[in-house]
């Protein structure tokens, strides 16, 4: 059920050997997004729960099930950037109910990150992938 988007990072990791060639991935998938203007890294769009700063702004296309999902992100860190980019692949695009039926947890354990990643940042990752899916709900109600 991943995004086409995701299965490249996935294949990716598949053809990365070792976690430092994996984790230089995630930060550069992170510097390869564009950052939020600082307009948008207001309190309403911050996530709660990440050690880092970190933003989400959605962008819902249409309403109810089949309204289109999109999001961008930043972070004042570059693993969590990363994280943010990987994030975007799984869920950007895809229809509220998509996003909503997507395992994301069992998603991400694709790509080792549960095994390497702090437990801060493991924590941080739930919040975010918590906050989408809220954000997912509310535009599936509107």
């Amino acid at each position: 059920m991943a995004s086409p988007a995701f299965e490249e990072i996935a294949d990716a990791f598949d053809f990365l050997d070792d976690w430092e060639d994996r984790y230089a991935h995630v930060i550069d998938l992170g510097k390869a997004m564009k950052p939020l203007p600082d307009s948008q890294k207001i309190p309403a769009t911050k996530v709660r729960g990440c050690a880092s700063q970190v933003w989400l702004v959605p962008e819902i296309e249409g309403q109810g099930q089949g309204a289109v999902f999109r999001f961008r992100g930043d972070s004042d860190a570059m693993i969590v950037r990363g994280l943010i980019a990987i994030l975007t692949a799984m869920y950007s695009g895809r229809t509220v109910a998509e996003v909503l039926a997507t395992d994301a947890h069992a998603e991400l354990a694709r790509l080792g990150l549960n095994e390497h990643l702090s437990a801060q940042r493991s924590n941080g990752l739930r919040a975010m992938i918590e906050r989408i899916r809220i954000l997912a709900e509310a535009a599936r109600a509107a």
